[in-house]
């Protein structure tokens, strides 16, 4: 922590403030007005690995930049040192961003983030972004909601603290939603094997959509049954969102960079 502070900090004789900041889920055109705003007039930009580098190009060039960013094998920094850091960046008396892919309060911990600062005395502010399971979905042409067979959504974790998510399965299985799992690749096999043993149809139409809205964006479609070996086959790339439900049917190809896909029947 104090090698990241070194040389950052300054006298000043009022504290900073921290921005929570959504980048969306990649591409930068679906960056806000707002986000681009904030993010060109901070001091110190605090990222994760999300971030798209065509949205880091945006970062003012005398800005400091900070990784923290986290992949399930390594962590720069832990949450709590996250956390610790933003505060004294922030008490030290600068304008702070801390940018996050998709929006800050969706799976983000941006939450944990707005605590620690405002327990500390300091000024937060939130600017939403675009999350990853609207824009993935909608640069795929899956509607999450769809009066003829989708009438809610869900946004489940597909990772738990120490590890495999701990769910209400019951109430996964309920007719009439689409199911959207971050961080779930890892889990997959167990994620599905679950739904199915609750009551879900093997045949279900499932999702992996890879780097969503971005240049290099995949999609493969198959059903819950196969989905965990369509994801050992096809090895799609991190951050990647599965999604659950009749909805997958509407999935459109054109305009996708799409490596395999299986034709779902109408039924």
């Amino acid at each position: 922590m104090a090698a990241l502070l070194g040389g950052i900090c300054r006298s000043r004789t009022e504290a900073g403030e921290v921005w929570l900041v959504g980048a969306g889920p990649g591409d930068v055109e679906l960056l806000t007005l707002k986000a681009l705003r904030v993010l060109q007039q901070a001091e110190v930009v605090v990222y994760d690995r999300l971030v798209s580098e065509e949205i880091m190009a945006l970062v003012p060039p005398g800005a400091l930049k900070i990784d923290v960013g986290k992949t399930p094998q390594h962590h720069t920094l832990p949450q709590p040192a996250i956390n610790a850091l933003l505060v004294s960046l922030a008490q030290a008396g600068q304008r702070v961003v801390r940018l996050k892919g998709g929006d800050p309060f969706v799976f983000g911990r941006g939450g944990e983030e707005q605590e620690a600062l405002q327990q500390a005395g300091l000024r937060c502010h939130v600017v939403p972004g675009i999350t990853a399971a609207l824009g993935c979905a909608a640069a795929s042409g899956i509607p999450l909601t769809h009066r003829a067979c989708a009438q809610s959504v869900r946004l489940v974790t597909g990772h738990g603290r120490d590890g495999e998510p701990d769910l209400d399965w019951p109430s996964l299985v309920a007719e009439g939603q689409t199911l959207v799992f971050y961080m779930g690749l890892t889990h997959c096999a167990s994620l599905s094997h679950a739904l199915m043993a609750h009551g879900m149809a093997g045949a279900m139409p499932a999702a992996v959509i890879a780097r969503g809205t971005r240049a290099d964006q995949q999609v493969f479609t198959c059903t819950l049954a196969t989905l965990a070996e369509t994801v050992t086959r096809e090895q799609p790339a991190s951050p990647s969102l599965l999604i659950v439900g009749e909805v997958v049917r509407y999935y459109r190809a054109d305009g996708a960079k799409q490596v395999a896909r299986l034709t779902l029947p109408v039924t």
